[in-house]
């Protein structure tokens, strides 16, 4: 068998990676897919299960491997020395409204001396720009967006890379060093950090500390609609200027979802987002109740216009044909019915999965995953668009009462479980709920205002897995 020495390059294997003993195929990236492996693909496979560097020839199937997520990069000492900062020009979209914003603008400018340069985008601020030093300032002679005003930046950024910052992000030049090296694959447009939010003494500051919607989680990914991590939030992002000016930068006209919309674009025009949670910076949470219920209602109001333009990828479940008969079973009152149906599904995926006869333990750890998954989903669906409908059904029927309230508070108090704030179970369920119900309600006002009812209906497809 041909050893792991003949190249510089590594990876690592997806949390979703399974290999059978006999080694011929794996089962791994998201959505899930099946790859068969030749006598070669299987000893590329060792050397990705042990992070070693790869034989020559790697590059078809790495590729394969890459596009679904099931492998990630390991960055080499030599891309560490390849990329420096001094590539790099930050953009800082700022509409600065009080005094703590502009003291936040000088302090993140502050922190970017290291870099090439600063381009601070002027958004037609109401209050005065503080002292920000040798920064490039550009100001827009009306309030435009973060869109436009990352527009105006890339428009004047002569560097290969952009870093784009928003004014409530704390940064340092390490975050931006560690993110560099993932360019050294030349298909890489753009790279973004872990967003966390820092800890306060106050019930918003610890429930967006462990819950916040711009955290994408510990887990490194390939980012694409349709995947575990779709998208990342634009408050930190490290990007290749060349890749978004093929694709004309962000779209002006949207307020909100400008960010999606980039990341569904620079997918489909050929290049891969990446996300890399090894760098981190911090984001200021919303201080009051009124302004986070705002916060998660424009994020809401994006879905519609996001999807006229990327059709088929906001609908907000996404269920195969035996998930989706399953728990329509069990919202029609037939429970025993709908188990029958997840059985089947066991038994049809072990039959698809026939031809690999080293897959049977694991055709019904998929199916059974696939249903909890699904659990999840439906859940999910139901608390954040499709509770107006729910709220409507559950007036007339004491059962469908019961399973929407659970539906609302099992999957909150056990998030609230496994994260362990500190914050009590009840505070942490509570500001769930409206998390949920303003994500919702922004959802159902941008429909009702585009006519648009495609962030509202489910997809079914008839595969559990994908096959390459």
């Amino acid at each position: 068998m041909e050893h792991c020495v003949t190249s510089t390059v590594r990876f690592i294997a997806d949390s979703s990676w399974r290999r059978p003993a006999n080694g011929n195929v794996v089962l791994a990236g998201s959505p899930l897919k099946l790859f068969s492996l030749s006598q070669a693909g299987q000893a590329i496979a060792e050397c990705i299960e042990r992070a070693q560097t790869l034989p020559v020839g790697h590059e078809v199937l790495t590729e394969r491997l890459l596009d679904a997520g099931a492998i990630h990069p390991v960055p080499s000492t030599v891309d560490s020395a390849r990329f420096v900062l001094n590539t790099v020009t930050a953009v800082i979209p700022a509409c600065i409204r009080t005094a703590q914003e502009a003291e936040s603008l000088q302090s993140l400018v502050t922190s970017c001396s290291a870099l090439h340069g600063v381009v601070v985008v002027d958004d037609c601020s109401p209050h005065a720009l503080p002292n920000l030093g040798a920064a490039r300032v550009i100001r827009l002679e009306k309030n435009s967006g973060p869109a436009a005003a990352r527009n105006a930046g890339l428009a004047v950024v002569d560097t290969q890379f952009i870093a784009y910052i928003d004014v409530d992000v704390a940064i340092s030049s390490d975050t931006i060093s560690t993110l560099l090296p993932y360019f050294a694959d030349d298909k890489v447009a753009l790279v973004a950090p872990r967003v966390k939010s820092p800890t306060t003494a106050t019930v918003l500051g610890e429930y967006e500390a462990v819950a916040s919607v711009l955290d994408m989680g510990e887990t490194e990914a390939r980012v694409r609609a349709g995947t575990r991590v779709s998208y990342v939030p634009s408050a930190m992002w490290l990007c290749r200027t060349a890749s978004l000016r093929s694709i004309s930068g962000f779209s002006d006209s949207l307020r909100s979802g400008e960010d999606v919309d980039v990341v569904w674009r620079l997918n489909d025009a050929g290049w891969r987002c990446r996300y890399q949670p090894q760098a981190e910076c911090s984001h200021l949470p919303r201080t009051t109740l009124q302004q986070f219920a705002r916060q998660r209602m424009s994020y809401g109001e994006s879905a519609a216009p996001l999807a006229k333009r990327h059709t088929g990828k906001l609908a907000p479940a996404k269920f195969n044909v035996w998930q989706a008969s399953t728990w329509l079973l069990v919202l029609l009152g037939m429970p025993f019915i709908a188990l029958g149906v997840a059985i089947v599904a066991s038994v049809s995926t072990a039959k698809k999965l026939r031809r690999f006869p080293q897959l049977r333990d694991e055709s019904f750890r998929i199916a059974l995953h696939g249903t909890v998954q699904s659990a999840q989903t439906a859940a999910s669906a139901i608390n954040r668009v499709w509770w107006p409908i729910a709220f409507a059904l559950a007036l007339f029927s004491q059962r469908l009462r019961v399973l929407f309230v659970a539906a609302a508070l099992a999957p909150a108090v056990y998030e609230w479980w496994t994260k362990r704030p500190h914050l009590d179970v009840v505070r942490f369920v509570l500001i769930k709920m409206l998390d949920n119900t303003a994500y919702g309600a922004g959802v159902w006002k941008g429909v009702i205002a585009s006519r648009n009812v495609a962030p509202l209906i489910p997809t079914v497809k008839k595969s559990v897995t994908n096959e390459e």
